[in-house]
């Protein structure tokens, strides 16, 4: 923090921020790295200098201690090698379920035993109804986290939706998302990608978020809106006065926050923002990467809401029967106060006192603040 009140530098934005998932040059990304290094120095300075207060006796069970961090670190480090083969191995046994899924969804191969029934189209004539329509959009908007991001004016767009996929990538580390279009009248762009960069790809430490540009239709443009306004009277422009304004929208997606490049401080309130624009991108990212590619047939037919619901009904039972636990233990606390009440009494009647102990306990509530999101575009 900069000796300013209410200013934020870049070395506590790199501190605070979930290593900032922001497209920063390489020489600003050196310059946060560098901060960084220079606190934890300092921490490291302060660990040594906790450890020269510490008695011979007690240095040498810490080294131990130590030593024995140091091997359960190595068993570690295996664990993640280990566990990142087995997920690329698993990854190529899904592939063939999840091009098999591509085919159905999309029409491309039948499902045995099923006859094509005709449809019915705006216009009243008889169309083959192929593949299953509207999947991935319907699978999106029945995740809690992604429904409030798609917009009514977003839903014509993602009908075109045909696949979605996902891969790690290792130079730098992270994953890569792919959604595959038809072709459609909102923009040109037959495949939209976002790739998350991690400073560390077993823990979720973002560097950045790099999306695909949208090549728009003119007018089609589903993350602005055009605002237009008749000229004042008198006025020498005859024209209507055209603004655009950027509106919520899925789509908005593949256009992530990026860190202003700046090398003045930055105030509390705009970094905080900052930082919850960066996990809700990051959240989005990885509910798709984790919930709905690999379970999108749950997640269209509704199943995996119930499932959801089912896992939180089990942790509020299991935190109800440790309230329960409590509140017994309580009881039996308050019995046997009552029953030292009583022998104090007796002890009292006798002309000795005994000193009486109790204990209170206080549990404190945490509430929620969400930040603003942009207006949704309004149908123009």
């Amino acid at each position: 923090m900069s000796s300013n009140k209410g200013e934020f530098d870049m070395s506590d934005l790199g501190a605070s921020l979930p290593a900032a998932a922001a497209a920063l040059s390489a020489e600003d990304r050196a310059g946060l790295v560098n901060a960084l290094k220079d606190k934890l120095q300092s921490l490291a300075g302060q660990h040594s200098d906790i450890l020269e207060t510490l008695s011979p006796t007690v240095r040498n069970r810490v080294d131990v201690l130590r030593e024995m961090q140091s091997q359960h670190d190595e068993l570690e480090k295996k664990f993640f090698e280990e566990r990142a083969a087995l997920e690329a191995k698993y990854q190529k046994l899904y592939e063939p379920l999840y091009t098999k899924r591509y085919e159905i969804v999309n029409g491309v191969t039948e499902v045995e035993g099923v006859q094509v029934e005709s449809a019915v189209d705006q216009g009243g004539n008889a169309t083959k109804e192929k593949g299953v329509p509207d999947f991935w959009l319907t699978a999106m908007k029945t995740h809690e986290v992604l429904s409030e991001e798609i917009s009514e004016r977003d839903e014509g767009a993602l009908k075109y939706l045909k696949d979605i996929k996902w891969y790690r990538i290792d130079e730098p580390k992270g994953f890569k998302l792919e959604f595959f279009f038809d072709a459609n009248p909102y923009f040109k762009n037959s495949v939209l990608t976002k790739t998350y960069h991690m400073i560390d790809d077993d823990e979720p430490i973002l560097e950045k978020a790099i999306g695909t540009e949208i090549e728009w239709y003119p007018g089609k443009s589903l993350t602005q809106k055009i605002l237009k306004k008749k000229p004042r009277k008198g006025s020498k422009n005859s024209k209507p006065i055209t603004k655009t304004e950027d509106c919520e929208s899925f789509f908005n997606f593949f256009n992530p926050p990026e860190i202003p490049d700046t090398d003045e401080g930055f105030d509390e309130e705009t970094a905080e923002e900052l930082q919850g624009q960066m996990e809700q991108d990051y959240d989005i990212g990885s509910t798709i990467r984790d919930k709905i590619i690999p379970h999108a047939v749950s997640w269209f037919t509704g199943e995996a809401v119930q499932d959801e619901f089912e896992d939180i009904e089990d942790d509020d039972d299991d935190v109800d029967e440790n309230e329960d636990e409590d509140e017994e233990d309580e009881d039996e606390e308050d019995d046997d106060d009552d029953d030292e009440d009583d022998e104090e009494e007796e002890e009292e009647d006798k002309g000795r006192k005994k000193p009486s102990t109790g204990a209170k306990k206080s549990v404190k509530a945490q509430g929620a603040e969400g930040g603003e999101r942009p207006p949704e575009c309004k149908q123009q």
